[in-house]
């Protein structure tokens, strides 16, 4: 542990005044690719972790500095998985780094929304109030927790769960605003700072390269946590 603790100490000293890269895709869009396609081209990235519920829970709590401050934020470079997706997020990002790079990949609303159910992230979060609020469903969480006696917050208990399936709709609604909504804001503020492309843009990681200005191997690709049907 304590060793762990010099590591990310010594590398947040070499990691501080470099350009941050945040991923801000959605779920269940190539995120986990793209930080290993970072990995792969040298940068120290932070994804999928204990920190990342840590800032997840910062980020809830509105104390955006809690997590800027933090050790292990410091130390990386690079930064894919939660919260950085959360909404509205970049903008803040934005203005917080003004050197930094973002990164959105995006794909087709029903495949992602198939995505998320095979992944069984709706059905197991469908009670939890930070979904609830991501996805725009608090009207029937808190409609929930006033009615249903039965109801606990967080606990999935069958047949006073807060339905899934049927709002597919407006889950596929808040997925395809939040991708308009952050190209749109990125080409109005700054364009150069964001690079976007579909995740079945077959060039995608030369384009990506290109817009880091690293260079790539000739037919690169990557492919991590794909669903197996």
């Amino acid at each position: 542990m304590v060793t762990n603790k010099l590591s990310l100490l010594i590398s947040s000293r070499f990691q501080v005044d470099k350009p941050k890269i945040f991923c801000i895709s959605m779920q269940r869009t190539g995120t986990t690719s793209v930080g290993q396609f970072l990995k792969d081209h040298g940068y120290r990235v932070a994804g999928y972790g204990s920190h990342s519920k840590v800032w997840s829970d910062l980020w809830e709590k509105g104390d955006y500095e809690g997590i800027f401050r933090s050790t292990v934020f410091k130390s990386y470079q690079a930064y894919e998985d939660n919260p950085w997706w959360f909404p509205d997020f970049y903008r803040l990002l934005n203005h917080r780094f003004p050197k930094a790079k973002f990164i959105l990949l995006y794909r087709d609303s029903d495949k992602w929304f198939d995505s998320m159910l095979s992944h069984k992230i709706i059905k197991t979060l469908t009670n939890n109030y930070r979904h609830n609020k991501i996805y725009r469903k608090l009207d029937l969480y808190y409609d929930r927790i006033d009615n249903d006696p039965n109801f606990v917050p967080g606990i999935l208990n069958g047949k006073n769960d807060i339905p899934f399936n049927e709002l597919k709709d407006r889950y596929k609604a808040v997925y395809e605003e939040y991708n308009r909504d952050a190209i749109e804001y990125f080409k109005k503020y700054a364009p150069e700072k964001l690079f976007y492309t579909s995740l079945e843009d077959k060039e995608k990681w030369k384009k990506m390269a290109d817009f880091l200005k690293i260079k790539i191997e000739e037919g690169y690709d990557i492919h991590t946590n794909k669903t197996v049907k």
